[in-house]
């Protein structure tokens, strides 16, 4: 099918569901009107709140999300495939899943993916999260093929399991994705090198709609969104404030880097026994 142009979605989604929705929207038709044919938003696109009685006052079961589905009616009006990077959806009384959907040009939900990977971190500053009290972590990858090439699903704190992409690459796809809303200081250290090394060492495009900026909240996100290309080069790079950027996929690139170097052809079977276990030291 040859070339695709896709395009980030960058937000600094607030405590107002249909605010974050109406800035979604606008920046999605942004998009569509520059040539994007897929469209990727961040992790939270309708909503990010830490306070748990607030986001679960806002938020519904997946049969029952508004945001989900005007988005879904927004694809099919501009016939476009939307990578909803996540929304909060109850699953239940006390729950709820991070939850990420791909939606056809005809408004269908064409994939979906559960966050496997909880950010329970303390961090320097006081600043510190523990997104599993609140969310039901996924348990299973996700690829889905669009019409040019075959997507990868993650969603932020999952960039920092490399087998995870690694996967998902040798189960053909060939654009990662990986929607955030990373911290300002760990986005700042990390954020680049990981997006680069999840390229490079699998060659695939890797595509990372984020939010940026201070939150209504309280909590700062990284922003720069990133397009990179299976050669770990910068394709397109947003700052702190929404927007939109965009580059052009093309899946004969994910051949020609894997021809180059097969590191995916290359694993190899390791003698781990008599190793200590997890965290466990060496020393007596």
């Amino acid at each position: 099918m040859g070339a695709f142009q896709a395009a980030c979605v960058q937000l600094r989604a607030g405590r107002s569901v249909s605010n974050n929705i109406d800035e979604a929207v606008s920046l999605i038709r942004q998009a569509a009107l520059g040539g994007a044919r897929f469209v990727q938003t961040p992790e939270q696109t309708a909503l990010m709140e830490l306070d748990r009685k607030m986001l679960f006052e806002n938020i519904t079961p997946e049969a029952c999300d508004r945001s989900l589905a005007r988005l879904r009616r927004l694809a099919d009006d501009l016939n476009i495939w939307l990578h909803i990077g996540s929304l909060a959806v109850r699953v239940g009384p006390d729950k709820a899943a991070n939850r990420g959907y791909l939606i056809s040009p005809t408004g269908g939900i064409a994939a979906r993916y559960d966050k496997i990977h909880m950010f329970d971190v303390d961090l320097d500053g006081g600043e510190s999260y523990r997104e599993s009290a609140t969310y039901q972590p996924g348990s299973a990858v996700a690829v889905a093929d669009l019409p040019w090439i075959r997507l990868g699903f993650s969603i932020c704190y999952d960039l920092r399991f490399a087998y995870l992409y690694r996967a998902l690459a040798r189960a053909g796809a060939g654009l990662l994705t990986a929607p955030a809303a990373f911290t300002k200081q760990t986005g700042a250290a990390h954020w680049h090198v990981l997006l680069r090394a999840r390229a490079i060492e699998t060659g695939s495009f890797v595509i990372a709609a984020a939010q940026g900026g201070h939150h209504e909240n309280g909590r700062d996100t990284f922003g720069h969104s990133l397009i990179i290309n299976p050669w770990g080069e910068i394709l397109a790079e947003a700052g702190t404030d929404p927007g939109v950027i965009q580059a052009m996929i093309d899946p004969a690139e994910v051949d020609a880097a894997r021809k180059r170097i097969p590191a995916l052809t290359h694993d190899r079977d390791i003698e781990t026994e008599g190793l200590p276990g997890p965290f466990e030291s060496t020393s007596e």
